[in-house]
């Protein structure tokens, strides 16, 4: 390895048998473990998502992303009989969409029938890697959850009986092809529990996409070339949120994907005060980067080198990959349950 080898990425590879894989939400919501780490102290404890509320402060502010999962997964058959699976990925605008395709052999101009409704489309450009620019024949948003699955991350084998499980309760605004798992922990009376401890709780959105989850495949993570997401954060909780940078509550982040919303609009003229930001953001967080708003966060545990570690372990500073691996065998050695479905470490 050349240069500075915590930027290797190796240093974000860890082995994780099976059996560690929640296949499965638990019930209620706030049952999971959560993994409590302390930076100031380097103290680590164990408790469920239920006590989060002993750890909150009155002056904190607490930030959840309200993206609901679209029912992204559809069947398309082809003029000649060919099947066609699509996961959507992007709408570009009212009638395009960017689609991952695999079965029968797509080019431009093939025109797809959606099995269960009056839908169809054509495939009108060829992104690459198996992702492919579509245009529908009308606006389909108002009609996936009659003819889409919510589609579940591969490495969940088991079949969700339940499919509100893999949406957090307070999931608003649709656009995300997979769930922003942090925030699946909390149920209603929670929240509620929170509010009545006089905690503020606001909104961001950001629509999660399915490059969140892939490994980096470059040996050097700076080189690494980051995806793009959509998010918004409004002036509403912007407003909330510099009121409690003001009085020096914490940021506490509900989820990776919140704290890539912050930082992102702490990257646009940030003198201490946030401002709106509406729009794609690419910022990718590794170690080296220094955190602007976010103080604290709540995160499940992540899969091996992807970039979702590396956003952590650039939250610990200097020592990020050993404290993050440190933290992560004491899971493991804990019996925490790993990913979408899994348990959670909380970071003060």
């Amino acid at each position: 390895m050349d240069g500075d080898t915590s930027l290797h990425i190796d240093c974000f590879d860890y082995k994780l048998p099976l059996e560690y894989i929640a296949q499965e939400p638990l019930e209620p919501r706030d049952s999971a473990k959560m993994l409590i780490y302390d930076k100031m102290s380097d103290k680590i404890a164990h408790r469920h998502i239920r006590d989060i509320v002993q750890y909150i402060n009155k002056d904190d502010v607490l930030v959840i992303n309200d993206s609901r999962v679209i029912h992204a997964k559809l069947s398309g058959v082809k003029t000649t009989g060919g099947h066609v699976e699509i996961l959507l990925l992007r709408q570009m605008d009212e009638l395009i969409w960017y689609g991952l395709c695999r079965g029968a052999k797509l080019r431009v101009g093939t025109e797809l029938n959606i099995v269960g409704g009056d839908v169809g489309c054509s495939v009108v450009g060829i992104i690459g890697n198996g992702v492919y620019e579509l245009r529908f024949w009308f606006d389909i948003v108002e009609q996936l959850e009659v003819i889409g699955d919510i589609p579940l991350p591969p490495y969940i084998k088991k079949e969700l009986m339940d499919y509100s499980r893999y949406q957090t309760v307070y999931a608003a605004d649709r656009g995300s092809v997979a769930a922003p798992t942090a925030g699946l922990h909390f149920t209603d009376e929670l929240l509620n529990d929170i509010r009545d401890k006089g905690i503020d709780i606001v909104p961001v959105t950001l629509h999660v996409g399915l490059d969140t989850f892939r490994p980096v495949k470059v040996d050097r993570i700076e080189k690494h070339e980051m995806h793009s997401e959509w998010c918004d954060l409004d002036e509403y909780s912007v407003d909330i949120i510099n009121k409690g940078l003001s009085r020096g509550g914490r940021i506490i982040a509900i989820g990776t994907t919140t704290v890539r919303v912050l930082e992102t609009a702490a990257t646009v003229g940030y003198k201490g005060r946030l401002k709106p930001y509406k729009g794609f953001t690419d910022l990718f967080i590794y170690p080296g980067y220094e955190y602007r708003v976010v103080n604290s966060l709540l995160t499940n545990f992540h899969l091996p080198r992807s970039t979702l570690l590396m956003m952590i372990s650039a939250y610990f500073g200097e020592q990020g990959t050993d404290i993050l691996m440190k933290l992560y065998q004491e899971a493991k050695n804990y019996g925490y349950r790993f990913y979408s479905f899994g348990d959670a470490m909380l970071i003060l």
